[in-house]
């Protein structure tokens, strides 16, 4: 159960940086299109700020979506073992994609700016695709040596 348990946090964690470095860089880079500098340490600094930032709100969203999809996958990959990493990869990708769209459909906003856009929805789901994915990889019972 601590392997889950472990798995689960990490999984969610690692969606989240990859999730916050992808929207800060994202916007970051339309400053940049309208002529701006944006130098590197400001870069960091950014992506640093968002990362604790949007911690209290975005880090929570993410882990109830985890929290709703992970157990989903794990039921299916009972039932098609032989898939249980793209059940887990899918999993996270879908829970970031619905969590995005349902905040859109229920507030009429969407909560992240990048979201916005396909390609931004995207590049937010491929985060929660790393999530699951690395659900996967951590969860998996150690292999029993004879």
């Amino acid at each position: 159960m601590l392997r889950l348990l472990k798995a689960f946090l990490a999984a969610v964690v690692i969606a989240y940086l990859l999730a916050s470095i992808l929207f800060t860089q994202t916007i970051l880079a339309t400053v940049q299109s309208f002529g701006l500098e944006v130098s590197f340490a400001q870069r960091l600094g950014a992506t640093w700020h968002d990362i604790i930032g949007m911690a209290s709100s975005y880090l929570l969203m993410l882990l109830v979506a985890f929290l709703i999809a992970l157990p989903v996958a794990a039921q299916l990959a009972r039932l098609i073992p032989s898939r249980r990493a793209l059940l887990f990869t899918l999993a996270g990708f879908v829970a970031v994609v619905a969590l995005h769209v349902i905040l859109k459909s229920v507030l009429g906003v969407s909560g992240i700016a990048v979201t916005r856009t396909l390609a931004g929805l995207i590049g937010q789901g491929l985060a929660g695709a790393l999530g699951g994915y690395v659900y996967h990889r951590l969860s998996r019972p150690p292999a029993v040596s004879s």
